[in-house]
């Protein structure tokens, strides 16, 4: 027997609504999704489309053995939506997942247009609806008004940091004769431009980021960057080194042009099938524009680089789960509302995107009075949940999915291969897990 009558909505358009929509309309349930695009923009969001990439268009690594890649895998036998996109609309990027960031938005807006049971109301909401199941999915840019209704809700303090982005350069204006394509180590094909530095090159290039202008925050902001995705600015002032070790490392490049490994080397990955575009890789800043060109142009290859999108610094909300959201990433305090994708405290598109798809099932069982399943701690899915219920309430920080979330592998097995076994035993509980939930989802909703 259903606990609603009316649709299920969802409060927030991007990768983690629109998965939590996928799966509720499996299942056989009525969704309103209501998205403020284009209505309204956050500072970070230019598309008006659907489940829009603000940030890189790379979805990280796509080996099973690498954490991120088996919960893709996971994904794609949970049958996500956002997973059958971006195998849908992949650009070359060696052993990482990356895609058209345009078609991979309309692929998803299409599917979900063509369910007769979503209704999408294009306006921005500033409260959660007084009845009926919610759930929230606005992401790490949620706006302002509906941010101070959420702190409202929970009584918690906001909880906020600043994550940053990095620029996209038009790929005509590289120049070639100065950068060689190669991805570390020769793996894959030759889907990176690499731009080599020798390490007086490099040198200056550190002294003009430390003393670079920024942006400035407002007087009331305080700067929380998370460690994952720190600004190229911010790690240069912690040591002449730590570029050179940190997302300008060059080990496992070789510049065939000289034979030897540069110092530095700055990647360039595509953003297009067509390699119109890149991104700086690793390369995300809160300077100032005029700042990004003129130091941006001192690398190699990029004196006359033009900027499709200049880097930035936005705002990410999320909640303190641990103490805020049960297993079932329901409101403790209110079993009605639902939360979903980053503002849960998960980092990073997949890690969102898994969020939504257990927010869409465990809504659809509840609206449906089953009971719910936990996704096993063995699996990628589940170790992130466990991480949202668990980590230490007063020092907690969003976090990627990553091998140390979950249970450890029994017996001694070399490093080399942990990553494998972590993937054969993840995929088998998986298996099992998915066995628990037959029979609610239906093929395809459209």
């Amino acid at each position: 027997m259903s606990m609603t009558e009316g649709p299920i909505t969802i409060v927030g358009g991007g990768l983690a609504g629109c998965e939590a929509a996928w799966q509720l309309l499996r299942r056989g349930h009525r969704v309103r999704l209501q998205e403020m695009k284009p209505e309204r923009f956050s500072p970070a969001h230019r598309s008006p489309l659907l489940a829009e990439l603000v940030c890189s268009n790379s979805l990280r690594s796509a080996a099973l053995e690498n954490a991120v890649g088996l919960l893709k895998e996971e994904l794609r036998r949970l049958g996500s939506l956002i997973m059958s996109a971006a195998d849908a609309t992949a650009v070359p990027a060696g052993k990482a997942l990356a895609v058209d960031r345009t078609a991979f938005s309309q692929f998803i807006e299409e599917r979900l247009r063509a369910c007769p049971d979503l209704e999408i109301i294009r306006s921005e909401a500033t409260s959660i609806p007084a009845t009926g199941l919610t759930i929230i999915a606005t992401g790490p840019l949620t706006s302002d008004a509906l941010a101070k209704t959420i702190s409202a809700l929970t009584g918690a303090e906001s909880l906020y940091f600043y994550d940053a982005i990095s620029p996209i350069i038009e790929g005509d204006s590289i120049d070639r004769t100065l950068v060689f394509a190669a991805s570390r180590y020769g793996h894959g094909a030759a889907d990176y431009l690499n731009c080599p530095m020798d390490q007086t090159t490099y040198e200056d290039f550190w002294k003009a980021l430390c003393g670079a202008e920024e942006v400035p925050l407002h007087a009331f902001e305080e700067m929380k960057c998370f460690e994952g995705c720190l600004p190229v600015e911010v790690i240069a002032r912690r040591g002449i080194d730590t570029l050179a070790h940190g997302p300008m490392k060059p080990v496992g490049l070789i510049d065939p042009r000289t034979g030897r490994q540069p110092h530095a080397v700055v990647q360039l990955r595509m953003e297009d099938r067509e390699g119109i575009l890149y991104n700086i890789v690793g390369f995300q800043t809160k300077l100032t524009w005029p700042e990004q060109k003129r130091i941006f142009r001192m690398i190699p290859g990029l004196a006359k680089a033009e900027f499709a999108r200049y880097g930035s610094v936005h705002r990410n909300t999320f909640l303190n789960a641990p103490t805020l959201l049960s297993p079932t990433l329901q409101l403790r305090s209110d079993p009605r509302i639902f939360f979903a994708g980053q503002i849960t405290g998960v980092e990073g598109y997949v890690e969102s995107v898994s969020m939504g798809l257990l927010a869409g099932i465990n809504a659809a069982r509840f609206a449906s009075g089953l009971r719910f399943i936990a996704p096993p701690p063995e699996t990628a899915i589940g170790s992130l949940l466990n991480h949202l219920q668990n980590a230490d309430r007063k020092t907690f920080q969003p976090m990627n999915v990553a091998f140390g979330l979950f249970p450890p592998l029994q017996g001694r097995i070399s490093k080399k291969f942990r990553g494998e076994h972590y993937a054969r035993r993840s995929l088998a509980a998986l298996g099992a897990w998915i066995g628990e939930l037959s029979g609610d989802p239906a093929p395809d909703p459209s």
